[in-house]
């Protein structure tokens, strides 16, 4: 005897499963593990992605954080447009950064050459010494550079003065504050693309080493025409997040020179720039437009940086 056909499976009416029933069926039936990983999203939705929507939000009102907000429309950013305190801010910022990238980019590149040397002994002791300048704490490096670079009693100035020479007053100076917080930043962060560069060394075949000695290369010929061009991406990577973090520089210049960025502004980049504007100043409104200009700025110059090294690199 023949089953009758529900009126449901016939071919008049198919049974239609959707891709959002279909998706809610998958993660009920393993809700125990979307249980385990919730933590991280439910984290990452109250500390990233709500502070993220909510500065957006910020940047159209008018707040001092405790009064009511007053909605301004577009008048901060025409105001950030003909700020001078701001676009010091970026001049200082894009100078600190071309200060210290190129020494700290080229003084990787060689410690790591000389790392992956087959005549360097001791090679785990080094890769561990270079390292080590990147997890110190920074405002305990911030207070030793501070002693170091003092005008008054800073340990340069001591040399100077016992070889007989003037005392420089290193934190009174425009360029010079910029020089000692570019210093900062390529005595944390020199180790740390070093052992990124190493990584890149060994992953160079020998062979291509070899055949270069036996043509005749001598050594600085392949470290030019052998290890840079195999080590493009890697530079390439290296230089975009030192770009992105010389633009977000906090920590260096205000604890060596104060929310004020020292002597005239020399010394104000963009994050204490944005700090100054929200939790000194109270303009949370203000310092959200800033933080949203800052965004802009990284991406553009991010971008810049990574086509003008590419067509470079295809050359």
């Amino acid at each position: 005897m023949e089953h009758p056909v529900k009126p449901q499976e016939t071919l008049s009416n198919p049974i239609v499963v959707t891709p959002k029933r279909n998706l809610w069926k998958e993660i009920y039936k393993n809700k125990a593990l979307y249980l385990f990983i919730s933590p991280f999203y439910i984290v990452f939705i109250v500390f990233g992605l709500f502070p993220i929507i909510f500065s957006l939000y910020l940047s159209f009102q008018k707040w001092d954080g405790i009064g009511d907000m007053e909605f301004v429309g577009l008048r901060q950013f025409q105001y950030l447009l003909s700020d001078a305190m701001f676009w010091k801010a970026v001049g200082n910022t894009f100078i600190i950064w071309f200060v210290s990238t190129i020494p700290m980019l080229c003084g990787a590149l060689v410690i790591a050459f000389l790392l992956n040397a087959p005549f360097v002994r001791f090679k785990g002791f080094y890769r561990s010494a270079y390292f080590i300048t990147n997890v110190t704490s920074i405002v305990a490096v911030t207070i030793i550079f501070k002693s170091i670079f003092g005008n008054q009693y800073g340990l340069l100035n001591y040399i100077l003065t016992t070889l007989g020479a003037e005392p420089v007053k290193w934190l009174d100076s425009s360029f010079l504050i910029k020089v000692v917080i570019a210093s900062m930043v390529v005595w944390r962060w020199t180790g740390y693309n070093a052992i990124i560069y190493l990584a890149g060394l060994q992953a160079i075949p020998n062979d291509l080493y070899e055949a270069a000695k036996i043509d005749g290369a001598n050594t600085r010929q392949q470290f030019f025409h052998i290890t840079i061009p195999l080590l493009r991406p890697i530079i390439l990577f290296t230089i975009l997040m030192t770009t992105i973090g010389s633009m977000q520089l906090f920590t260096e210049p205000q604890v060596l020179l104060g929310n004020s960025g020292g002597v005239g502004g020399a010394g104000m980049t963009l994050t204490l720039y944005m700090y100054k504007q929200g939790f000194v100043d109270n303009q949370f409104g203000y310092a959200s437009v800033v933080s949203w200009a800052l965004f802009f700025i990284i991406a553009l110059f991010s971008l810049v940086n990574w086509k003008v090294f590419d067509k470079t690199g295809a050359r």
